[in-house]
């Protein structure tokens, strides 16, 4: 696969403008672990492998096991997740696979008794901009593997 352009050098204010929304994020009061949680999953769902490579590395850097990385895809039958993961998945699910059937009440219901209604929208902007990062990724094909920890650390 050959990449088709480097959206980061031909994009700098777009990307300006997506790191100001992780910047707000790195504030919310849902987890940093289970944001990029999100973020690898919605990335599998997605095929984004730089997405994929970066927040399997991050996870990694902040203790995530083997085995619940491994698990992802199929969370719903691993009971290696907590009840607040598994309604955060299903929202970020719901959100970004839109097209089949919208997002359903039983999972806005479920999700609301793991978050507040703040957390609900973070979840939401969390799931939507790691939809961008993923679009762009495959659009331009960036090549997933040489992803540090911390390359795009907020300062």
């Amino acid at each position: 696969m050959e990449t088709r352009l480097n959206p980061l050098e031909h994009g700098a204010g777009a990307f300006k403008a997506l790191f100001g929304i992780g910047a707000y994020l790195n504030k919310s009061s849902v987890e940093q672990p289970l944001l990029n949680l999100i973020y690898f999953r919605v990335s599998q769902i997605n095929g984004c492998a730089f997405c994929l490579d970066m927040h399997s590395k991050d996870l990694r850097a902040e203790g995530e096991t083997e085995q619940r990385l491994y698990m992802v895809a199929g969370w719903r039958e691993a009971i290696v997740f907590t009840d607040r993961e598994r309604a955060a998945l299903a929202w970020a699910e719901a959100v970004t696979n839109v097209t089949e059937g919208h997002v359903p009440t039983d999972v806005y219901e479920e999700a609301l008794k793991y978050f507040t209604e703040k957390e609900l929208v973070d979840l939401t902007l969390a799931t939507t901009t790691i939809n961008t990062y993923n679009r762009f990724n495959v659009a331009f094909r960036v090549p997933g593997g040489t992803y540090k920890v911390g390359q795009f650390a907020l300062h």
